[in-house]
């Protein structure tokens, strides 16, 4: 049980918070004082304080320009700088025995109005005047260097300003691509993204959902116009169509803006798109939300960017929601430990007078004629007007921003971690700092510790490549290129096979004309001794047809040299496979004969004539007729083709004959496999005499050379993937041819030429009654 509050005490309480908070809100703090600071160092930092200038169109007179709204989230930014400075005042290790000091303008999102403060940076130290000069090296401006400022047309004006001097600029907001040029802005830096990598991710997020009809608007200034152009550029002639590209007004006071913004809202409705790309800062995305609103334009899906997706006005809208869903990117930042802690104490204590009197004390030492900060709003600002937009505004890049500056002042003072020798130094003398040093071409920002633009290079592998030094990914090549590792491009692959003029295909067609030669002598002798008792045992004119064949076989090696086709893959196999069969044919009808005489004795008369010379041809017809069937099904079920391998070379296009059916492939080649084992059964068990030639001998190991060679083919082409897989496979070919010829012809070639006492009819014929081995008589 929790007792109720005493109501006398609160109610005084009450009051006296009631009575400090209208005291705050009617008397003037002096935080417009807190943006100038001494110190033996000077960074001056432009933030838009304000917004909406008076009358700029009607000066005629180079008056002051003054901003009539506050901006709070650039307020929260100075503060952001201040507290980061404070900070590093305090550290007894960064700048120990240095203080920082600062300068703090407001821009009014105006480059006019930056461009006063910022020639009040290039002055000499000490005075308002800047000194001309034939040589600056020797040249003191009053800062060292310059946070900010956050758009970037405005730092495209400033930029070139102080790279003359080569003053380094490091914003916190502009990202516009024209920055990262380093010989028109040798010191500029900064701590966001640049449009690249938004552009980047865009298209990424449209690949991603497949859309690929699309509108496209920026804001008339150089950050809608540079995005927009760059977003067109990088997407080229790809898959994504632009139905719409327009800009739309950065300046809402202009008389034609409203109709400028009806015009793209029409526009927009006659290409019918449903996704909108949106390139703008806060006021100009409100005012086009708040006209398709107001024209009831149908539900769409926006893309954005943090420009204006952050903004509290755009998200406050009447009725926001019937513009349809919004995604958007925003930058991957963090929020800074006690800043707002700092924040509350600081316009806490500029509501004291002895703080504020301490204040206008350090006022003393500046000129008179010293430009102000001009933020006379500030000074009717209390916690609860900011508490909301504190809350969220990203500070983060502000606050790394001031870090680096300090960093590499660290390292140009050569300060250790006890102090710090105060020299002079010359803004041109920022080493680089690790943070912000670029990266090469060919490699990508690995990003590391806490602060997102701390990072390492890291070289893009093979196969990737970066084409600028500010990649935030290596790009894959496309299937048909490659790289080497650290590229910047990639190159189209060049294609590989087994080429005529390549030392081993010279070897091998070396080796195919020696086999088809000694092939092609095997059947000139054969032909005159063709009615010989040998010849006609061995099976007559069908050893003329086998020996043809064999020739043929060892020639079609050919078609596995050169450029593969999808014709030249298909008659491969087919030309290979019909070649086997007629020899393995031949060996079939005398193999069966064999087995008839030596084994089946008693039937082998009547069997005999089937197997006969006249009637064998009618055999070897019925299995080359088999096999052409089996062909045939092949390039039904789906022929041998041609097939692209990126994946086993590194720098070339392996062109390999694919198999496209394993069973059109087991048909074909299992057939022949089925003659040989066949021819094998019939023949590895039959013993004659001595006095008679063993004809089946010269099969039997003929089956057994094919079966071993295919054993150990199929072995090695199956784990090889390279362009050595043609050379194996003619190679099995020659094999096989030389191994036919060589036990089952050769044999008898050496018979014909040096034993021809042994051709005769008794040595060669075999009979019903086969003489047993070892017979005396």
């Amino acid at each position: 049980m929790f007792s109720p509050p005493n109501r006398e005490i609160m109610i005084p309480e009450l009051l006296l918070c009631m009575s400090f908070g209208c005291t705050a809100a009617l008397k003037p703090s002096c935080l417009s004082a807190q943006f100038r600071r001494p110190g033996d160092y000077i960074i001056g930092g432009l933030f838009p304080f304000g917004m909406d200038t008076i009358n700029l169109t009607a000066r005629s007179e180079p008056t002051l320009i003054v901003c009539e709204r506050l901006f709070v989230e650039g307020l929260i930014w100075a503060l952001g700088m201040k507290f980061a400075i404070d900070e590093i005042n305090n550290s007894t290790s960064l700048l120990p025995g240095v203080e920082l000091g600062y300068d703090i303008y407001d821009t009014c999102f105006e480059p006019l109005a930056a461009l006063q403060p910022s020639l009040l940076f290039v002055t000499q130290n000490g005075t308002t005047d800047i000194g001309i000069a034939c040589n600056y090296t020797d040249y003191q401006p009053r800062v060292t260097a310059v946070i900010g400022p956050h758009k970037s047309d405005l730092c495209l004006l400033t930029a070139k300003l102080f790279s003359f001097f080569l003053i380094p600029q490091v914003s916190y907001g502009a990202s516009s691509e024209k920055l990262s040029n380093k010989e028109l802005y040798p010191s500029f830096y900064r701590t966001v993204p640049s449009d690249k990598n938004l552009v980047e991710a865009v298209i990424l997020l449209l690949n991603e959902f497949g859309w690929n009809w699309i509108a496209t608007i920026g804001s008339d200034d150089e950050y809608g116009r540079g995005a927009q152009e760059l977003f067109l550029s990088t997407i080229g002639n790809g898959s994504i169509c632009i139905a719409y590209e327009g800009l739309i007004p950065s300046d809402l006071t202009d008389p034609k803006a409203e109709k400028q913004l009806e015009e793209t809202i029409q526009n927009i409705n006659k290409t019918n798109v449903n996704i909108i790309i949106l390139f703008a800062f806060q006021q100009p995305a409100q005012a086009l939300l708040e006209q398709s609103i107001k024209m009831g334009l149908s539900k769409k899906v926006w893309i954005g960017t943090e420009a204006w997706l952050l903004s509290d006005i755009a998200a406050s809208i009447p009725n926001i929601q019937s513009i349809g869903t919004v995604l958007g990117f925003i930058m991957k930042a963090s929020s800074v430990p006690g800043f707002q802690k700092y924040v509350a104490k600081l316009l806490s204590s500029v509501q004291q007078d002895e703080f504020c009197q301490k204040s206008r004390e350090s006022y003393r030492h500046v000129s008179s004629d010293m430009l102000g900060t001009q933020c006379k709003q500030c000074d009717h600002i209390s916690l609860q007007d900011i508490s909301s937009t504190l809350s969220h505004s990203q500070v983060q890049p502000v606050y790394i921003a001031v870090y680096s500056v300090a960093y590499a002042l660290h390292r140009a003072l050569g300060c250790t971690h006890q102090r710090c020798p105060k020299a002079s130094i010359r803004s041109w003398q920022e080493p680089t700092s690790e943070c912000f040093r670029e990266c090469e071409p060919g490699q990508i920002r690995q990003n590391k510790g806490f602060h997102f633009c701390c990072y390492d290079c890291t070289d893009c592998p093979e196969n990737t490549f970066c084409s600028s030094k500010d990649c935030s990914t290596c790009t894959p090549c496309m299937e048909h290129q490659w790289s080497p590792a650290r590229s910047t491009q990639c190159y189209n692959r060049s294609e590989r096979f087994l080429r005529w003029d390549e030392p081993l295909t010279v070897g091998l067609l070396i080796s195919m004309s020696i086999i088809a030669s000694l092939t092609c002598l095997t059947a000139v002798l054969f032909v005159k001794n063709l009615n010989t008792p040998l010849v006609q045992a061995s099976g007559g004119s069908l050893n003329l047809f086998a020996l043809f064949a064999l020739v043929l076989m060892c020639l079609s090696s050919c078609l596995f040299i050169g450029k593969p086709s999808n014709n030249l893959c298909v008659m491969q196999q087919i030309l290979y496979a019909l070649c086997l069969n007629a020899c393995f044919s031949t060996f079939l009808t005398k193999s069966l004969e064999i087995a008839l005489l030596t084994e089946f004795p008693r039937c082998a008369c009547a069997a005999l004539r089937w197997v006969t010379p006249s009637r064998a041809w009618l055999l070897v017809a019925l299995c080359l007729l088999t096999e052409c069937l089996f062909c045939f099904c092949s390039l039904h079920l789906g022929p041998d083709y041609v097939l692209p391998d990126y994946s086993s070379l590194p720098t070339e296009v392996l062109l390999t004959c694919s198999t496209a059916s394993w069973l059109a492939f087991a048909l074909m080649h299992g057939y022949n496999g089925c003659l040989a084992f066949v021819c094998f059964l019939c023949t590895f068990m039959v013993q004659t005499s001595g006095k008679k030639y063993n004809m089946a001998r010269g099969i039997t190991f003929a089956i057994l050379i094919y079966f071993i060679i295919w054993i150990f083919f199929v072995a090695i082409f199956a784990t090889l993937k390279t362009v050595l897989r043609p050379v194996i496979q003619i190679g099995a070919i020659l094999m096989v041819s030389l191994g036919i010829v060589g036990t089952y012809y050769i044999p008898k070639c050496y018979i014909l030429l040096l034993k021809p006492d042994l051709n005769r009819e008794d040595y060669f014929q075999y009979s019903t009654k086969e003489e047993p081995e070892g017979d005396p008589q």
